[in-house]
């Protein structure tokens, strides 16, 4: 059954993908500091660096995007972008990985990443593939006294998630770990956790401070109080479908008990909504 539903939901991906008008997709940004950008369109925020020699991406949205990110990155440098770092395997964050990769950049992910999406139903193409890949963590210098510090965090909304911290920006990309002002996808076929999603925003909350910029893989760029706000709710929503769980309630009957009422109007009207979030908690909460 997890195989089927696995498949099912890579091929209902690969057919948003396809269906998809992009055409009518505006590529947007706001600029963080000096040297680093959030840019918006559709799917996954991206993340930009700019380097002492080449620009760097923090995930790539879709393929059929591409064109127009790298055109508007040059509105931003003229620095190439020549390194794209993933923050986990999907789609709508690793979509430009293989036309980015084919115009010279470097694709650089989590060792669970590649075997993702070396391991999908539909490989995806080997120019897609990142090329290095790390098991804990990593530095990269971007030559200009700024550094990217990539770190491999626990199974949250996939087993494959990565933060990218620049501490001399004070700016973090923390990937969909974060959903800012929404429920959160846990990924349960892809090792997703709620568990780990609680441990991985209090490790963030340790990193940042209040003038921290946090770029979310979903939502506007946030600061500490929005993330503070964030697992506020997740431990909230997870003591209350544990308790009705471990009472006896099954699945349907503790998503009728409305335990995220007070969020769901503000949080629960996008991709996830309130029966949504309360499975993926119900489903793996320990």
């Amino acid at each position: 059954m997890k195989k089927i539903s696995l498949l099912f939901s890579f091929a209902f991906t690969l057919s948003l993908t396809a269906q998809r008008d992009f055409s009518d997709v505006e590529i947007t940004s706001e600029k963080l500091t000096d040297n680093t950008y959030a840019l918006f369109g559709a799917g996954g925020n991206i993340g930009l660096a700019i380097g002492e020699d080449a620009a760097y991406l923090i995930d790539d949205q879709f393929g059929p995007l591409t064109s127009k990110i790298v055109a508007h990155v040059k509105t931003l440098t003229d620095k190439p972008v020549r390194f794209v770092l993933n923050t986990h395997m999907h789609g709508d964050h690793t979509g430009g990985n293989e036309n980015l990769a084919k115009a010279g950049a470097l694709v650089i992910a989590h060792d669970n990443v590649r075997k993702r999406m070396l391991a999908a139903d539909e490989p995806n193409p080997a120019a897609a593939l990142p090329v290095v890949t790390f098991n804990d963590k990593m530095t990269l210098y971007l030559g200009n006294g700024n550094s990217v510090h990539a770190l491999h965090v626990d199974p949250a909304h996939t087993d494959g998630d990565t933060y990218y911290y620049f501490p001399e920006d004070n700016v973090i990309h923390m990937g969909d770990n974060f959903f800012s002002g929404r429920y959160p996808y846990i990924d349960l076929n892809s090792g997703g956790d709620i568990d780990g999603l609680i441990s991985n925003v209090t490790m963030a909350m340790g990193i940042v401070d209040d003038a921290t910029k946090i770029i979310p893989g979903h939502g506007a760029v946030a600061s500490k109080e929005d993330l503070e706000s964030y697992k506020n709710i997740l431990v909230t929503l997870r003591e209350r479908v544990k308790k009705a769980r471990n009472e006896g309630n099954s699945l349907e009957e503790t998503q009728k008990l409305a335990l995220s009422k007070e969020w769901d109007e503000t949080h629960g009207q996008g991709f996830i909504n309130a029966d949504r979030i309360v499975e993926f908690i119900y489903k793996s909460a320990d």
